[in-house]
């Protein structure tokens, strides 16, 4: 196959993975505490391609990394007193089966043990590792700006804050958590909690949009010169079959 159908698909491959993601973002528009995603493309500069009658320098491409806006999302007002944001960077800290786990989606709940728990029952973590319990019988639950629980004017645990060096290493493992490396470097900075506000999706429907709109557009393109170089090659062979 030609070197420039092969470029063409790869192109094909990268922008099929480019749409996937932009679609993966619209779709996740009201989702709290979801951060908006983007592909990062490199050439592939190992693999030089050649086109005898096109640009002189051509490459392969191909996906490099996945790239996440930790941009803060809107918080809106709730009033549940167990709907926790978080205003400025770091996560929550969950308690799973597979180790510790972080998320900005702090629409938390109770379970039997009064623990406060995730939407599918992850326990969320205090300072000391330990989960955070509340007395049912203590009277209204508050949460300060600083993550202290206080029940009838007394303070008890504090939620456990996570803020990363570097946000890029972690990563996305679903429902909407993310797992961090053992060696993940942290801040001693802790963000502002925010009791009876949730978090918004900072993705931008409009940017998506015209975000599917080009990638959709240069699909086409790509598509096009894959289908004139087929028919470059089909008369080429034709030529050289004539006597």
């Amino acid at each position: 196959m030609d070197n420039a159908m092969l470029i063409g698909l790869s192109r094909q491959l990268t922008l099929r993975r480019e749409m996937d993601i932009t679609a993966n973002n619209i779709a996740n528009i009201n989702t709290d505490g979801f951060k908006a995603e983007r592909v990062m493309l490199e050439s592939r500069e190992t693999r030089r391609a050649r086109h005898e009658d096109g640009p002189p320098q051509v490459q392969f491409v191909g996906e490099w990394a996945m790239a996440r806006d930790f941009t803060q999302g809107a918080l809106t007002s709730t009033g549940r007193p167990l709907d926790l944001a978080l205003d400025g960077p770091g996560f929550f800290v969950l308690e799973t089966q597979a180790g510790d786990r972080f998320t900005r989606d702090g629409r938390f709940t109770l379970n039997a043990q009064g623990e406060l728990t995730a939407s599918d029952g992850a326990r969320v973590l205090d300072e000391g590792g330990a989960p955070i319990v509340l007395d049912p019988n203590a009277g209204p639950v508050q949460f300060g700006t600083d993550g202290v629980l206080i029940q009838n004017g007394n303070p008890g645990a504090r939620l456990a804050l996570a803020v990363f060096e570097a946000p890029g290493q972690l990563s996305k493992i679903g429902d909407n958590r993310y797992a961090a490396p053992e060696d993940a470097a942290r801040l001693d900075e802790r963000p502002v909690v925010r009791q009876g506000f949730s978090e918004s999706s900072n993705v931008r429907a409009i940017l998506e949009m015209s975000r599917m709109m080009e990638v959709s557009r240069a699909y086409q393109s790509v598509t096009r010169m894959i289908r004139d170089a087929d028919e470059l090659s089909r008369k080429a062979i034709e030529r050289l079959g004539r006597p």
